[in-house]
C-alpha cells in the first residue's frame, strides 16, 4: 500500500457518516492534507460492546497515525462516547506522546445549549451513545440549567445505509422515534443529531416535528470546534501539511461499494483505496 508522504489531518468513523463532519472541516479549512479512514467492514458500532469498540477505534487510530496523523478527530459518536476517553488517558502517552485524538462530543456539548430556549434538548443517537449517557454528563458540565432527553434510533442507520433515507418508507421511522423522544417531554425546542449519519434524514425529521422545534447538526459544530483548537495548538497545526489533498480509505474490499455510499455523505465524488489495516 501507498503511504501518504504528507502529514495530514486523519478523520475515523466507523463507516460513513463521519463523511458528513469531513465535508464542514474540509469547507472551513480547505488548506490542510486530510485521510479519512472508514472502518466499513466492522461496521456497525452502535451496539458493540465497550471493549470491542475501544479496540477497533484504536487500532484504526494507530493506523492514521502510521500514515503520519498528528491529530485524529473521532467522527463519530460511538467511539467517541466509547473509546476516546480510555485513549486519551491511557493509550496515548506511552505510544503516541505527540499525537492527539479528539472527538465529537464534548464540542457539541460546549455550544449545544446555546441553541435552546426553553432550556429542554433532546438527543438522538445510536444504542451506544445513548447508553453511554456521554451527552447527558458533558452537556451538564457546560449548561446544568437544560434538561437532557435521549432517544436511540436503532434502525435509522441501516435505513441510511442501505440508500433508503430518501424513500417514503424511511418516514415511518422517523416519526417513530421522533414521537418517543418528544412524548418524554412536550418542551423540548431543540433536537440534536447525535449521529453522523444522521443529517441525511435531516429533511425528513424537521418535516416531520412541530414548527418551531429546531434540528441541530454537528458537521458545523465540529469544524468551528477543530478551528479554534488549531489556533489555540499551534505546536499540532504547524506539523500539518497543506497541499488541499483528500485521500480515502475503507477496510472494506468492496471500494466501489464504499465510493458510492461515500459520496452521498460526502456531497462530492469519493474514490478510495483498500487497507486491511496491517
Amino acid at each position: 500500500m501507498h503511504v501518504l508522504t504528507n502529514k495530514p489531518i486523519g478523520i475515523f468513523d466507523s463507516g460513513y457518516g463521519g463523511l458528513t463532519v469531513f465535508k464542514s472541516i474540509a469547507a472551513a479549512l480547505p488548506q490542510y492534507d486530510y485521510i479519512y479512514l472508514g472502518d466499513t467492514a466492522r461496521a456497525p458500532y452502535g451496539n458493540r460492546t465497550f471493549k470491542v469498540i475501544h479496540e477497533y477505534t484504536w487500532e484504526c487510530v494507530q493506523w492514521l497515525f502510521k500514515q503520519g496523523c498528528g491529530l485524529v478527530i473521532l467522527a463519530c459518536n460511538t467511539a467517541s462516547a466509547k473509546a476516546l476517553r480510555t485513549i486519551q488517558q491511557q493509550d496515548l502517552q506511552p505510544a503516541y506522546p505527540t499525537q492527539r485524538v479528539l472527538g465529537v462530543i464534548r464540542p457539541t456539548a460546549e455550544v449545544i445549549g446555546n441553541y435552546t430556549s426553553s432550556k429542554e434538548i433532546g438527543v438522538l443517537g445510536t444504542r451506544g451513545t445513548v447508553n453511554s449517557e456521554s451527552y447527558l454528563l458533558e452537556i451538564e458540565k457546560f449548561f446544568p440549567d437544560v434538561k437532557v432527553y435521549q432517544q436511540a434510533c436503532a434502525l435509522w442507520v441501516p435505513i441510511i445505509e442501505a440508500g433508503e433515507y430518501d424513500k417514503p418508507g424511511a418516514d415511518y421511522f422517523v416519526q417513530l422515534y421522533l414521537d418517543q423522544l418528544l412524548a418524554q417531554s412536550p418542551g423540548i425546542d431543540t433536537v440534536l443529531l447525535a449521529c453522523t449519519h444522521y443529517p441525511l434524514l435531516q429533511d425528513k425529521i424537521q418535516s416531520h416535528l412541530p414548527a418551531g422545534i429546531n434540528v441541530v447538526a454537528q458537521g458545523d459544530i465540529v469544524a468551528a470546534s477543530l478551528t479554534d483548537y488549531l489556533q489555540r495548538h499551534p505546536e499540532i497545526e504547524t506539523g500539518i501539511t497543506c497541499n488541499g489533498t483528500k485521500a480515502f480509505f475503507t477496510t472494506s474490499d468492496d471500494t466501489a461499494d464504499f465510493d458510492h455510499h461515500a459520496s452521498l455523505f460526502f456531497s462530492a465524488p469519493v474514490q478510495s483505496s483498500f487497507t486491511p489495516l496491517k
